[in-house]
């Protein structure tokens, strides 16, 4: 399996990018409980999981800057 692509989470909206980080997060847990029962098979899955909320907060980062820098550039005419 291969790691996801971070152009497919900067085509979702806001909405839609807070549920992907909320399911990924889960995940995560569901795999360091199967962890920790000795139930996990696939390891890779921890690092594709965590690669995947990485990219998840990147993008919510990048548009609470670009937010605030659109708030904050004063107008030409002030």
């Amino acid at each position: 399996m291969a790691l996801p692509k971070i152009g497919e989470i900067r085509d979702l909206d806001d909405k839609d990018l807070a549920a992907e980080v909320l399911a990924a997060k889960k995940k995560l847990f569901d795999l360091r409980f199967q962890q920790a029962t000795r139930q996990l098979e696939k390891t890779h899955e921890f690092k594709h999981t965590r690669h995947r909320i990485a990219q998840l907060l990147t993008v919510e980062r990048e548009r609470q800057l670009s937010k605030n820098n659109s708030k904050s550039t004063p107008s030409k005419g002030e």
